[in-house]
């Protein structure tokens, strides 16, 4: 009778690690879905935020404004970071007019660009951290996907001047 008891237990220890094993890997392939579903959002805020721009350049500033944000928008991957660097920095070189509509729509779009890396960068860390524990190495439960990458880029944020009355 006390063989059985060996026989269950082992049976019992295989299962909880299996169990801890596929869970383990589904939470890597989950984060490494999160961070390339981030990865998405940050393009589309990103062509967001070039597009307003080269509306507001159109309209009210001049060419180097809309420069930055065409090749902002015509940008390949490997020049993006680059090419929106420029953009933040064109950006910030002109006094944005909060009550103006286009400009409104530019300061919006930083924002919530800024929101969009931040959670971008945040699961990157977290799909790269949770892949380089030992365990998820020597298994290789991320092999089937690449390694997230961050988008290192200026804080897109804008600063808008407070006018001060004067007296």
């Amino acid at each position: 009778m006390s063989g059985n008891w060996w026989v269950l237990a082992a049976v019992v220890v295989v299962g909880l690690v299996a169990a801890y094993l596929i869970w383990t890997a589904g939470r890597v392939d989950r984060l490494h879905a999160r961070a390339e579903l981030a990865a998405r959002a940050l393009e589309a805020h990103l062509l967001r935020r070039a597009a307003s721009a080269a509306v507001l350049a159109e309209r009210r500033y001049g060419v180097e404004l809309y420069a930055a944000a065409r090749i902002a928008l015509d940008a390949l991957p490997e020049e993006r970071e680059a090419a929106e660097n420029d953009l933040t920095r064109q950006l910030r070189a002109v006094r944005l007019d909060p009550a103006d509509p286009d400009c409104e729509t530019v300061i919006a779009a930083s924002r919530r660009l800024a929101l969009a890396r931040q959670v971008h960068t945040d699961l990157v860390r977290d799909a790269r951290a949770a892949r380089s524990r030992p365990l998820v190495r020597l298994l290789r439960m991320g092999r089937r996907r690449p390694w997230p990458r961050y988008f290192d880029i200026d804080d897109p944020t804008l600063a808008v001047p407070a006018d001060v009355p004067a007296g």
